[in-house]
């Protein structure tokens, strides 16, 4: 039986207000439901590993939701960085920081780590996919016209790999394209069907 068939019994909460993560789980063909808004402060400790860093999120986002899970629901939470030099890039503070990130990016390999949790009333699973990212020499020019163009400021590391930064400056990826986008589908696809065949 196909995962969507199976999903059909339960019901599968995203619980991230991403167009990307919707869409990308929509081109897998996985049924979901968008969770409800809800907020939760994005910490972790000091001492916690860069790489570790999106897992524990993940986790924490799962912790926070408000409401109780049925027996048939799970919950699907992800967080989404960029390491850089061992220093994890989250969203940009602001147009500024935007373009201080990518000056810092361009002509440079960046690692991408997106932590995934799913969660029912009664189980958890999280699991982390990483993706090295090799952007070209990337002019001031180009920086400042991609920033105030495509306004990156609700992504990880300024930028957008399904935008024009990710036609025109990434010079090759080593690893899951969609991850970088936000959520490794592909994985999430394998990680469900396992976690519902341990029920």
């Amino acid at each position: 039986m196909l995962l969507h068939e199976r999903l059909r019994s339960r019901r599968l909460l995203l619980a991230s207000q991403s167009p990307r993560r919707r869409e990308l789980m929509t081109g897998c063909g996985i049924p979901f439901e968008p969770a409800s808004r809800y907020a939760c402060e994005e910490r972790y400790p000091a001492s916690l590993a860069a790489e570790e860093v999106p897992a524990y999120l993940s986790q924490l986002k799962s912790e926070a939701y408000p409401a109780s899970l049925a027996p048939n629901d799970i919950l699907l939470t992800a967080d989404t960085v960029v390491l850089h030099d061992g220093e994890v890039l989250g969203k940009p503070r602001d147009r500024a920081d935007a373009i201080a990130m990518l000056r810092r990016l361009s002509g440079c390999r960046h690692t991408v780590v997106t932590g995934v949790t799913l969660r029912t009333a009664g189980r958890r699973r999280t699991f982390s996919v990483r993706s090295d990212v090799w952007f070209r020499p990337l002019t001031d020019e180009e920086i400042t016209y991609y920033v105030d163009t495509f306004h990156p400021f609700d992504k990880a590391g300024s930028y957008g790999i399904q935008e024009w930064i990710g036609y025109a400056a990434i010079e090759r990826i080593d690893g899951s394209f969609y991850n970088v986008m936000g959520l490794p589908v592909q994985r999430l696809y394998v990680e469900l069907e396992r976690f519902l065949q341990e029920e």
